[in-house]
């Protein structure tokens, strides 16, 4: 006899039946909308230049940044990233308009799957403190507060201070 797992079954999302969110690779002709939503979500820093994010990415599992598209404009975004031992989330983003739509938990599960293929046994990710709805935000969606201490060392600045 044959042993073969189950896929678990994802989450259910509450999304309404004419929002229904398109999931693809991110592309570099998205590079200003995705930037705009970025800023617009609050995710850009002086410190870290989003346009050399993305070339960065590119360079590194760019198959694991994706975009949500409605009618054409992107409303959500997410950077996975695997080196082998842990996954990485970065840049997880909706549009504040289109926010309590399950946009985020939709792409987060893609992105988690994709990761999953690729082997990786857990992921890890890192938000700001005070960023409470963020963090209640992925604690509904299965993710837990680790008890580490994140540390951080810039190998090459893009401007300003660093966090």
């Amino acid at each position: 006899m044959v042993f073969i797992p189950l896929k678990p079954l994802p989450i259910p999302i509450q999304v309404k039946p004419n929002q229904n969110m398109k999931i693809r690779k991110f592309d570099l002709d998205d590079r200003e909308q995705v930037v705009n939503l970025w800023i617009q979500c609050k995710l850009t820093v002086a410190w870290n230049d989003p346009y050399k994010d993305i070339q960065r990415k590119m360079k590194v599992d760019p198959d694991l940044f994706l975009v949500g598209e409605l009618s054409g404009n992107i409303v959500a975004t997410v950077m996975g990233g695997y080196e082998g031992h842990r996954g990485w989330i970065n840049y997880l983003a909706v549009s504040p308009h289109h926010r309590k739509k399950g946009f985020g938990q939709r792409i987060m599960v893609e992105v988690e799957e994709m990761l999953k293929q690729k082997g990786c046994p857990k992921i890890n990710l890192q938000v700001r403190e005070s960023n409470k709805d963020v963090i209640l935000f992925y604690e509904a969606i299965g993710y837990g507060i680790d008890k580490v201490v994140g540390l951080g060392k810039r190998l090459e600045e893009d401007s300003g201070k660093s966090d």
